[in-house]
């Protein structure tokens, strides 16, 4: 028997609506791509959407059609979000540092019809637009005054829009109806496309906002320094309005001064982002003697946060927690506040060792580990395996990509992360490497994980990486990479000793090698298979 309940399809738009009519004062302030500052309010954030709306259908674009946006965190870019998916169209966030090839490959697959440009992505579009759709239409997300003079015909956002009615009779969509597109960054092979409803992105932002509630409450000031081209800012766009969180977009300028400066002017409480990005900030605080004014909170994903960096923050009052997640997932999967019992009962180093992990799974997200054969492993601390995950806002598979997506999903329709784990009895998620990063030597499996975030926390590294290198005898082993804090090189025999506190002797690292940065992906990340590259002629010490 079916319940007697009304059902009302679940639309981004009603996100935002309910914003704006009960969260008044929560405001968007964007540092913008002309320099200055731009703030409003939902609400009047809502009007311009809906002006936004009746510009684009004028346009043509009709439901299903693909609407790319190339641009930084602002307000425009928010207003894209939730214009386009109003009018049952879909937002393809396209991520500027990909490759030229990479970024012709996807609006190609993705059949975009119209591009959304900030000013300083401009000379991209101008290098690249031959190779775009022949029938795609260019907008510039700026006013008549900032218009340059350009080869391609934009058309002018802000004139687009300027006129329209403040109201927009939004059609009632299927719930299952695509509101987004986001494409992985594509280290091997082309990039994949993850297709989401608006049911998941709705879904995903109640998960958002049950699992991190003591952080997204309303009067919170919230910084994505987490670009929206990538797997939306973490779902902050629609989760900032449901709570009634404030927004602080950044612009362009990620550097430590300038998100010093921005954070402390603004008073943000919670910064959301990867971890490349918070050694920049950890230098400012550093060299300033202080925290931003009102910091307390942190978000870190992306890639594994070292325990020295957890470690920095929470010793100065900013609390830390390490989410994990993918671009197929929405993208958060997990969470690692601790709960009240283990902040009261834990000491300080317990309480480190728990942050470093990955946290508990959110809700609505099933996690299981899988041995070589698919069989599901113990969930008690011990077992290590392929970590695959299910629940409604993870994708079923790729967007126009059977392939991918056979390979992905195993025969009980759980989707394969690619990364090897374990997980233990209080639920507790630890990353040991992704599968493709683990280094085995001797038939023996080493964690480039587990060894960066010990020698991280070295005075002397800046940054570093693992990796492995082939080796005659033992198949493979691990070469540690150095970003030098300083003139000052740490020697060998340092970073054995730390290892070894923590580490068997045949998992320390055959040499060290020093490099003036690390390479990184389009997402931000360390890009190890960079790295495999550069050094893949390397001879170890032994071998020479």
């Amino acid at each position: 028997m079916l319940g007697q309940m009304m059902h009302r399809p679940l639309s981004t738009i009603e996100i935002l609506r309910y914003g704006a009519e009960t969260h008044t004062t929560s405001e968007i302030v964007s540092v913008r791509t002309e320099g200055d500052i731009h703030r409003y309010t939902y609400r009047e954030a809502y009007h311009r959407v809906a002006q936004l709306a009746h510009a684009l259908q004028k346009l043509g674009l009709k439901e299903g059609d693909r609407i790319a946006t190339l641009a930084w965190n602002g307000y425009r870019h928010f207003e894209l979000y939730y214009a386009i998916a109003g009018i049952g169209g879909v937002c393809h966030t396209i991520n500027p540092r990909l490759s030229a090839d990479q970024m012709i490959y996807i609006t190609q697959h993705a059949e975009d019809k119209v591009l959304c440009v900030d000013l300083t992505f401009v000379p991209i579009v101008e290098a690249l637009a031959e190779h775009f759709p022949n029938d795609m239409t260019y907008i510039l997300m700026a006013d008549r005054a900032h218009m340059p003079e350009s080869r391609i015909n934009f058309l002018c956002y802000e004139e687009l829009a300027e006129g329209e009615p403040t109201e927009f009779d939004w059609v009632e969509l299927a719930e299952d109806t695509a509101s987004g597109l986001c494409y992985t960054s594509g280290t091997t092979g082309n990039p994949k496309g993850a297709l989401y409803s608006h049911r998941s992105t709705v879904l995903h932002a109640y998960t958002v906002a049950i699992s991190l509630g003591s952080v997204l409450k309303e009067g919170a000031r919230v910084l994505p320094v987490v670009p929206l081209f990538h797997v939306n800012a973490w779902g902050l766009p629609y989760t900032a309005p449901l709570t009634g969180c404030s927004l602080i977009f950044p612009g362009s300028a990620l550097d430590g001064k300038s998100l010093f400066d921005l954070m402390d002017r603004e008073k943000v409480t919670s910064a959301w982002g990867v971890p490349t990005v918070w050694l920049g900030l950890q230098g400012e605080i550093a060299a300033r003697g202080k925290n931003p004014d009102g910091f307390s909170s942190v978000i870190v994903g992306g890639s594994a946060a070292p325990r020295s960096m957890i470690e920095n923050f929470e010793v100065s009052g900013v609390t830390v927690c390490h989410a994990w997640g993918m671009t197929e997932m929405s993208p958060i999967g997990t969470q690692g506040l601790l709960s009240a019992h283990e902040e009261e009962m834990l000491s300080q180093d317990e309480k480190l060792d728990m942050k470093a992990l990955q946290g508990r799974r959110a809700f609505g997200v099933d996690l299981k580990i899988v041995d070589e054969n698919g069989n599901a492993l113990p969930h008690d601390g011990q077992a290590i395996g392929e970590l695959y995950v299910r629940g409604n806002t993870i994708i079923s598979g790729y967007y126009s990509n059977e392939e991918a997506s056979d390979a992905a999903m195993d025969r009980d329709g759980w989707f394969g992360t690619g990364d090897v784990a374990y997980i233990d009895a209080d639920g507790f998620l630890s990353i040991q490497d992704r599968a493709k990063d683990l280094i085995k030597s001797g038939g023996e499996w080493i964690s480039s994980i587990d060894l960066e975030n010990i020698v991280m926390a070295h005075p002397d590294v800046a940054n570093c990486a693992v990796i492995s290198v082939p080796h005659p005898k033992w198949d493979e082993r691990p070469l540690l990479i150095v970003v030098p804090n300083g003139d000052k090189r740490v020697k060998k025999a340092e970073v054995d000793e730390m290892l070894l506190k923590q580490v068997a002797k045949w998992q320390l690292p055959d040499a060290i090698e020093f490099v003036e940065e690390l390479p990184l992906t389009a997402t931000g990340k360390v890009s190890k298979l960079t790295l495999r590259k550069s050094f893949k002629d390397y001879k170890l010490p032994d071998m020479k």
